[in-house]
């Protein structure tokens, strides 16, 4: 899976990226990432990518021509039949999808790492300032994201975020699993986004999802606090049912 970040601030991601299991994958050549600096798709000599909204206001507000710029040569580079690593068969089968992180974008879940981890191609587009040119969520991004109902700085750490926890369900990059199908959040499917072009408010059906049962590791009594006995049996069946008993629910 290819991964292109679009930032003004190309070394937010150097030291993340070079650590555990994101350094791992994409040693192993099971993600790509490419960061882009936005400067580098402007126009003028002083590389502007922002200026003063219309209508007036605070805050400067990143342009739409470096963005247009920048996805336009993201989808021409994976996209060109003439490239050596791709074919037309391959391009046809190409599921790519720009991503706009935003203030009023879709609360990030789980579900929505399961859906994108389906893509061959995420573009990811980081605000910066007051804010991004609105005509960029209209006609550039397929979708806006938003990961919590508090404000940042910038997109990079949701991009961050987003790389993460598609990354770990991509086949091969974990090494058991298992252990993705019992952890907190698996399987949840707490919406449904409308389709692309269609102008369609998306339609949200909120249910209870199981978070993880508790974890415990040696040493089995540490100042009086103990693991719990049935942990210690070996009796798997115990087990599986006390764990079913205290994973807790959540709306």
């Amino acid at each position: 899976m290819r991964f292109d970040i679009i930032t003004i601030f190309p070394d937010i991601f150097s030291s993340y990226f070079k650590e555990s299991i994101i350094k791992r994958a994409e040693e192993e050549k099971l993600i790509d990432i490419k960061v882009h600096n936005l400067r580098d798709y402007t126009e003028d000599k002083h590389k502007t990518v922002d200026d003063t909204p219309y209508g007036g206001g605070a805050g400067m507000v990143l342009k739409i021509e470096p963005i247009y710029n920048c996805v336009n040569a993201i989808k021409s580079q994976i996209l060109n039949p003439k490239s050596q690593t791709n074919s037309k068969s391959k391009i046809q089968n190409y599921k790519t999808r720009t991503i706009l992180f935003s203030a009023k974008g879709k609360k990030y879940s789980q579900s929505d790492a399961e859906r994108l981890s389906k893509y061959n191609n995420l573009i990811l587009i980081c605000g910066r300032y007051e804010g991004v040119d609105e005509r960029v969520a209209e006609h550039i991004a397929d979708e806006e994201i938003s990961i919590g109902d508090y404000v940042l700085t910038g997109g990079e750490i949701p991009a961050m975020v987003l790389v993460d926890s598609i990354t770990r369900l991509l086949p091969g990059v974990l090494g058991n699993a298992e252990s993705l199908k019992e952890e907190s959040f698996a399987g949840i499917q707490n919406s449904r986004l409308p389709k692309p072009g269609t102008g369609g408010q998306a339609k949200f059906k909120i249910q209870n999802f199981v978070l993880e049962y508790p974890q415990f590791t040696k040493p089995e009594d540490f100042q009086g606090w103990e693991v719990p006995k049935v942990l210690l049996s070996g009796n798997h069946k115990e087990i599986k049912e006390w764990r079913k008993g205290n994973a807790k629910s959540k709306m």
